[in-house]
């Protein structure tokens, strides 16, 4: 069909109603999870969601690269989208530090009006939290590095820079995981635990995703997807890592250093 602007029309999609379908599932099975200890519908739910994903994640791909339809245009309203959804990210951390704040900077009587309190033996920000900060801080200049050669049309650079930044995230999340497994404390122990886990544990689920979207980018960079002149998917990995290791910062000088 003939059009005569350069906007992109999307086509009628069965995924929103199928991604939709697969979360309230994954919810529901995470109440059976937790009441009943009964993981079958949270796995079909992930189940779901992954497929929803994966189908959705082709298509748009199909028209950005073969369908020729995201002209400049539409590449300028998805960079809008992309750094609107980083602000709402922002928004959403914002409220897990409004909550460490406001329960560090005054303690109630609760908890022996101290911080940490008397019954939490906090981590050495010197030890795994450095470490992790100084290779999140790694991944963000290897990310600029894979930028820079895209730019330049270096191909084999830009494969081998995304790469080591999959897996310094990947390390990333091995030593957080070791930290929580050796966590001397939980998240039901006092305001303490649950803003200690719900600010990292948030912040290691989107390290999660960040990987996983720099890794789709690095397959479809393999694939010759992208050109030095087309490659919004690879700016909106690397938005998102940026987004990332400036949130780790925060967490790491208010709720490691300064909280301790």
């Amino acid at each position: 069909m003939m059009k005569n602007h350069p906007f992109h029309l999307v086509d009628n999609s069965p995924w929103p109603i199928t991604g939709s379908i697969g979360v309230m599932t994954m919810t529901t099975g995470m109440v059976m999870m937790f009441q009943k200890t009964n993981f079958y519908l949270l796995t079909l739910g992930l189940m779901i969601t992954t497929l929803t994903m994966h189908q959705w994640w082709r298509d748009t791909t199909r028209e950005s690269t073969f369908q020729g339809l995201h002209t400049l245009s539409v590449t300028k309203m998805m960079k809008m989208g992309m750094i609107m959804f980083i602000i709402s990210e922002i928004l959403f951390f914002t409220s897990f530090f409004w909550s460490f704040f406001h329960s560090s900077l005054v303690p109630a009587v609760e908890i022996g009006m101290n911080w940490p309190p008397k019954s939490i033996n906090s981590f050495d920000p010197m030890q795994i939290p450095l470490l992790n900060t100084m290779i999140l801080l790694s991944s963000g200049i290897t990310i600029t590095w894979a930028h820079h050669s895209m730019l330049e049309k270096n191909h084999t650079q830009v494969i081998q820079s995304l790469f080591i930044t999959i897996t310094l995230g990947m390390y990333f999340s091995l030593l957080q995981g070791y930290e929580y497994y050796e966590a001397p404390f939980s998240i039901a122990d006092s305001i303490y635990g649950s803003t200690f886990f719900m600010a990292t544990g948030f912040h290691g689920l989107h390290v999660l995703i960040g990987t996983t979207f720099i890794t789709i980018t690095m397959l479809r960079h393999m694939m010759f997807h992208f050109s030095s002149i087309h490659h919004f998917g690879f700016e909106a990995a690397a938005w998102y890592w940026h987004f990332v290791d400036l949130v780790w910062l925060f967490l790491y000088v208010s709720i490691y250093w300064w909280g301790n």
